[in-house]
């Protein structure tokens, strides 16, 4: 039986989606992780599922959640923002559990 390599799967995800997925408001651009961490993970899943801040301060790091702080934003624009991460990556983050699709 042939051996998974870890590495060159993460490499081939990586090659195709890229490091980070990208999104602009008002004209200033943002990114998100395309594969989360493990310590990403634990800390989504600490979080209230309507803990909308929290979320994007784990997902964004410190620097860029307070430049997006900055902007007038609805609930509804961060969920089309997580919908539109979660078409391009493959990442779900609903009900307050982080996972990827199968």
């Amino acid at each position: 039986m042939a051996r998974f390599n870890v590495n060159a799967a993460r490499a081939q995800r990586l090659e195709a989606l890229g490091h980070a997925w990208e999104f602009e408001l008002d004209g200033e651009v943002f990114s998100l992780p395309s594969e989360l961490p493990r310590s990403a993970a634990g800390k989504l899943a600490a979080l209230d599922p309507s803990d909308l801040d929290g979320l994007l301060q784990v997902l964004m790091g410190e620097q860029q959640f307070e430049a997006f702080s900055k902007h007038e934003v609805s609930v509804q624009d961060i969920q089309a923002i997580l919908e539109a991460y979660g078409k391009e990556t493959g990442m779900s983050l609903g009900e307050g559990t982080p996972s990827t699709r199968s």
